[in-house]
């Protein structure tokens, strides 16, 4: 690690003492040393330039990475594992590994889990800071053991009611205070009684998660009962939608366009599959726009991203996307064509038709790109008088197909 300018240096509550030898002379031989204030007071004297974070923090990282790149022997202070949704993954993104060098120190979720004698390996890890608390509703299921790290000190009490509305109120909650120092501090109790409105500002939260007699839990596979959703009745239905997701096989990191979303199930259920798939759903109705967007907070994925207009006039200045499903206006004149240039190779269409006119839209486009045309029957008993009968909603015909 001989050419590395850039150090990156984890540090705990218990200061300048918990640090490592080698942590120490990283930050003794830097000219510049970053963090923010609380962790800079904890360093003695050194010959290095104390460098506060601002608030936005971007231009001081931008200045790391530009200005001292290779020209100054920079060293950056974070708490505990600056890997673990700390500022060290911004710095190395898209540095090369012979550029720094990571110190860690013990993560708090670490210390968490061992103060509780839970294992690491078994507990989420959710991060509240800058990120929307409903990104929750994703992991709440009975038994789920949770690890937040919070906004500030009045993330537990907002917490505490997020799981109240959401049907979690009997939950286990304990909130650790400055875990790792001298002043660490546990609370124990349920969200449901929890009752303090403001905790120490460096704190963590670790939850056991408990459903209310009334609770139904969210399942994990695509598929979610079609009254998970607040719809005006354009939706893609569940059994259908679990085929569609079949066929559209999300990968992590992968991103999805939803067009002519309706209520959003689709482009929801792909977020849904892994924390790193993202979706971005265009939708025509101001009405409809809105309502995706509620449906993606209540089932959390508040980060799914709604363009309101018309296909192909929104698509202009956008990143190839890895799928795309199309779920309404088919027949539109240019859509398809439009869709299927800004593919990514490899990237996969499906398309939903419900219309004779879509479907000979899609049958063309079978003849031309190839891919597989299936036909989705789908019957659902319900009462008739005294007795059962099958209605039967209206057939699908599915085209889906890989871009080669």
């Amino acid at each position: 690690m001989k050419e590395h300018w850039l150090s990156i240096v984890g540090i705990g509550e218990d200061g300048w003492d918990g640090l490592s030898p080698a942590a120490k002379q990283a930050v003794e031989s830097a000219e510049f040393l970053y963090g923010g204030a609380r962790h800079l007071a904890y360093v003695p004297t050194v010959r290095a330039a104390l460098m506060a974070w601002p608030s936005p923090i971007a231009p001081a990282v931008n200045e790391i990475l530009t200005h001292h790149r290779g020209r100054s022997k920079v060293s950056v202070l974070a708490s505990g594992d600056p890997m673990l949704f700390g500022i060290g993954v911004t710095l190395t993104r898209e540095l090369a590994p012979t550029e720094f060098l990571v110190i860690p120190q013990v993560s708090a979720f670490s210390l968490a889990c061992a103060r509780l004698g839970w294992a690491i390996s078994e507990t989420v890890l959710i991060s509240l800071v800058n990120r929307p608390i409903e990104q929750m509703h994703r992991y709440l299921h009975p038994g789920q053991q949770l690890v937040l790290f919070s906004e500030d000190g009045t993330s537990p009490a907002a917490v505490a009611q997020f799981l109240i509305d959401s049907g979690y109120g009997s939950s286990q909650f304990t909130v650790f205070e400055y875990l790792g120092g001298s002043a660490e501090r546990r609370r124990d109790g349920r969200a449901n009684i929890w009752s303090v409105k403001q905790c120490g500002e460096l704190n963590l939260i670790a939850i056991v998660c408990v459903a209310d007699p009334e609770t139904r839990p969210l399942p994990i596979v695509p598929g979610l009962s079609d009254d998970f959703y607040v719809t005006d009745g354009q939706l893609t239905k569940r059994e259908v939608r679990a085929v569609t997701l079949a066929r559209l096989a999300p990968l992590p990191g992968e991103q999805l366009w939803d067009v002519g979303a309706g209520t959003g199930t689709v482009g929801i259920e792909w977020m849904r599959s892994h924390p790193s798939c993202s979706c971005i759903a265009f939708e025509e109705r101001e009405d409809r726009a809105a309502r995706i967007l509620a449906n993606a907070k209540r089932l959390g994925v508040p980060t799914l991203k709604v363009i309101k207009g018309s296909v192909p006039s929104t698509l202009n200045g956008l990143q190839p996307p890895d799928a795309i499903f199309i779920g309404g206006g088919i027949g539109r004149d240019g859509l398809f064509q439009e869709c299927w240039d800004k593919l990514a190779k490899g990237g996969r269409v499906v398309a939903n038709a419900v219309t004779i006119e879509s479907e000979i839209a899609v049958a063309t486009w079978q003849k031309l790109y190839g891919g597989e045309l299936v036909r989705i029957f789908v019957a659902r008993a319900e009462p008739v008088g005294g007795v059962l009968g099958w209605r039967h909603l209206m057939p699908i015909t599915q085209w889906s197909v890989v871009k080669s």
